[in-house]
């Protein structure tokens, strides 16, 4: 068993099960934005592999109760369980953790089935990676847009590029809300520090946009660009 020193105590803590690449890429995310992680894994190698870059990795079977409680799982606000492929392992994880009393468990799922059985046992919060980056992708793909993320009820963010004949003008003489239903969050031109738009906001030229609306009106407004 590999483990580093510190202890967790704040309940903004993250517990990660399975350390594989989704995982260990949240685990990691997770560690430079401050919190302190517990990685689990039964997999010696990725616990090595990891042991120098997480606050604490663990080689544990994290589908025993009594093995979660050991390691002081209860300490964690938040469990993510990674576990994708083994399905089996995947589910009596989340309800090991459900028994042992964690409050927030967020689950990876490679189908509906799946994910269907994970709320069943007490993922609070189940997520499609595959299909929401291969969804995403392919929004990317059919459209003018530089980034794009759809959040629920169909309402979408996109980074786009500003309109030819924006440059110069103010987003109130431009009227993008009025013609496209899309509301400017920002502006960004390359070299230069993000501005949150205002009505008087100045396009500069070449500026890119971060842009926010209903899918819809996000993908025509960015076809327009």
């Amino acid at each position: 068993m590999a483990e580093k020193t510190k202890a967790p105590t704040a309940d903004e803590n993250v517990a990660v099960i399975g350390l594989g690449r989704f995982g260990g890429q949240v685990a990691e995310s997770l560690t430079q934005l401050g919190h302190e992680v517990l990685g689990i894994d039964e997999d010696a190698e990725l616990v090595q592999r990891w042991s120098d870059r997480l606050t604490h990795v663990v080689q544990a079977d994290a589908t025993d109760e009594d093995t979660l409680r050991q390691l002081g799982i209860t300490e964690f606000g938040r469990a993510v369980v990674g576990i994708g492929t083994d399905i089996e392992a995947s589910v009596l994880t989340v309800l090991a953790l459900t028994e042992v009393g964690v409050h927030d468990i967020w689950a990876k799922a490679i189908s509906a089935k799946h994910g269907k059985i994970l709320r069943s046992v007490g993922a609070h919060h189940v997520i499609y990676p595959e299909a929401t980056m291969g969804e995403r992708v392919a929004h990317l793909i059919t459209s003018r847009m530089l980034d794009f993320i759809e959040l629920d009820d169909g309402f979408a963010i996109a980074k786009t590029r500003a309109p030819r004949d924006a440059a110069g003008r103010t987003l109130a003489d431009v009227g993008l809300r009025t013609r496209y239903g899309v509301t400017v969050v920002g502006v960004k031109t390359q070299g230069t520090d993000f501005v949150y738009a205002t009505p008087d906001t100045v396009l500069p030229k070449h500026c890119v946009l971060i842009v926010a609306g209903t899918t819809a009106q996000v993908q025509s407004f960015a076809a327009t660009t």
